[in-house]
């Protein structure tokens, strides 16, 4: 089953250079075993827009958003064989976080996803 994990935070941080190691370090391993299948980090908010629907009339605001809580700093998709080992695979990733961002506070959600018009399912 395949699984997005979305990195979110109130207050995004820059991620530190041991962080970014260990970070990579995990990916190579995942991307080897051939369950990370893909991953980027997000440009801020400000350098985005977002396309929404109101009344029934498209409408196109640049960034920043003020109603933004949390940022999305980044995402991965994974091939896991269970809710199981999609928990177990964030919570080693946010130690990553919690082991060298001290201090830093932020979410990473999982979800499963459920179909995909590009993989015909």
């Amino acid at each position: 089953m395949r699984y997005m994990f979305i990195v979110k935070s109130s207050h995004p941080a820059e991620p530190t250079a041991e962080l970014m190691q260990a970070m990579h370090k995990l990916a190579q391993r995942e991307i080897q075993a051939g369950r990370m299948l893909d991953d980027g980090g997000l440009v801020p908010p400000a350098m985005g827009c977002q396309v929404s629907i109101e009344k029934g009339e498209l409408k196109v605001i640049d960034g920043p958003f003020i109603e933004a809580k949390e940022m999305i700093g980044g995402y991965a998709i994974f091939d896991l064989p269970g809710p199981a080992e999609a928990l177990a695979s964030a919570r080693e990733f946010m130690q990553l976080h919690k082991d060298f961002m001290p201090g830093w506070e932020g979410t990473c959600e999982v979800r499963a996803i459920a179909g995909s018009m590009t993989k015909g399912s």
